[in-house]
């Protein structure tokens, strides 16, 4: 195997060897098409804001990186616009030239040489477009800046009070907008993910398709749920047509919207079916992002607050899920797994405080030789430590060595 570009020679396989009907369901390995991750552990996309020109830079290598190295399964990239537009930031990447494409490989072979998969989230901001940084108060970017740029969306209705009024996109804008979705998915298959994200969330530009709340357009792509799920399905096929048949397509989508929206569980379910139908593998459940006047109430935050829709989903619909929001715990983790609520778990901010969470979490749930989710070079030096860390009681058992000869017997004796 490579490490780095380096040829590293082992003696046995990298990774875990304890027998998979031994081990935690988190850490069992999953099968996604002609790929396999190495246990159920997603790292879910967190935006940065520290690309240039979308393309990504040193940050993304070692901030993606070190969640390899600490053993998750699948490493997402952070939510990439599939044109430049589409940045929610000026600094957001983006998957729309050859050279991003170019750059993000010397990423993707990292993640994959280190065992994990390297997988991207490809999305647009639509109207929630064009705004600062989250530190600069993400406050609207002026078109006539240099920096700024024209927003798109279903409708020319804006995010909110003192947001910009996005461009409704006709219909010969959406076959355009459609194709640029799929030529990112030609470019993340030379940029080399394994794993390809459609982001359909949050009150992004898909989202802003599907709701009523930010939909309300009166053509074939608005009015009923038909016509309001139509970009995102087009979208969908354009990009399974291009994705490669052995690689894996997940969705995330907002299960139910913000506070007083329209769009609920029942139109999550209908869309699931659509999307398995279009061989989509794998749903993520998040909720949230655009609000209205209705009487849905707000997703209560509690540790696991998404998963009861990944378990609906795929109990309904019989669609892969993939459990998410505030999951910290490895046996939570763990348990909501064999209790048939998701396929998989995506941690994010847990792994900013821990990016060897996965190396913990199966340390925690007693797999022995969890050290093997590290790269060798960092197994190999921790091995002798768990050695001596076995043979501590012994140890102190036994004075410490303090000089030459003081197990003799003193001075005066030997007189």
């Amino acid at each position: 195997m490579k490490i780095a570009g380096v040829d590293i020679r082992l003696d046995e396989s990298m990774g875990l060897q304890t027998p998979v009907p031994e081990r935690p369901m988190l850490f069992r390995p999953y099968p996604l098409r002609g790929v396999v991750a190495r246990n159920r552990i997603i790292l879910g996309p967190m935006s940065q804001y520290l690309a240039v020109d979308g393309a990504p830079t040193d940050w993304h290598l070692v901030h993606l990186g070190q969640f390899a190295m600490g053993g998750a399964g699948i490493v997402f990239v952070e939510e990439t616009a599939v044109e430049a537009r589409g940045r929610r930031t000026l600094n957001c990447t983006g998957l729309y030239t050859r050279q991003q494409a170019e750059l993000f490989r010397r990423t993707t072979n990292f993640i994959r040489d280190l065992g994990a998969l390297p997988a991207i989230q490809l999305g647009h901001g639509g109207r929630r477009a064009a705004v600062r940084a989250p530190w600069e108060g993400r406050a609207p970017l002026d078109p006539a800046d240099p920096a700024g740029w024209s927003l798109i969306s279903s409708s020319a209705e804006p995010h909110g009070p003192g947001r910009r009024k996005p461009e409704a996109l006709d219909a010969q804008q959406i076959r355009t907008h459609i194709a640029q979705w799929a030529h990112a998915a030609e470019l993340a298959v030379d940029a080399g993910f394994d794993v390809l994200e459609i982001h359909g969330a949050h009150g992004y530009l898909i989202n802003q398709f599907l709701s009523p709340v930010a939909n309300r357009r009166t053509d074939g792509y608005g009015g009923d749920q038909a016509g309001r799920m139509r970009f995102a399905l087009e979208i969908v096929e354009a990009i399974r047509k291009v994705w490669p048949k052995d690689r894996p397509l997940f969705f995330r989508a907002s299960v139910v919207d913000g506070k007083g929206g329209h769009w609920d569980m029942d139109d999550t379910l209908c869309f699931a079916r659509e999307l398995r139908d279009r061989e989509v593998d794998v749903m993520a459940c998040s909720s949230g992002g655009l609000t209205g006047s209705s009487d849905l109430p707000s997703v209560p935050r509690v540790p696991g607050y998404h998963v009861p829709y990944s378990e609906a989903v795929r109990r309904e619909t019989g669609l892969a899920t993939v459990g998410l929001g505030l999951i910290t715990e490895p046996q939570q983790a763990d348990d909501l797994l064999t209790a048939g609520q998701a396929d998989l778990i995506a941690v994010a901010r847990e792994m900013l405080v821990d990016p060897y969470w996965p190396v913990h979490a199966a340390r925690a749930l007693g797999v022995q030789d969890w050290i093997n989710l590290l790269p060798p070079v960092y197994a190999n030096r921790l091995l002798p430590r768990e050695t001596e860390r076995a043979q501590f009681f012994e140890a102190t058992q036994k004075p410490a060595p303090w000089r030459r000869g003081q197990n003799l017997p003193a001075r005066s004796e030997q007189t």
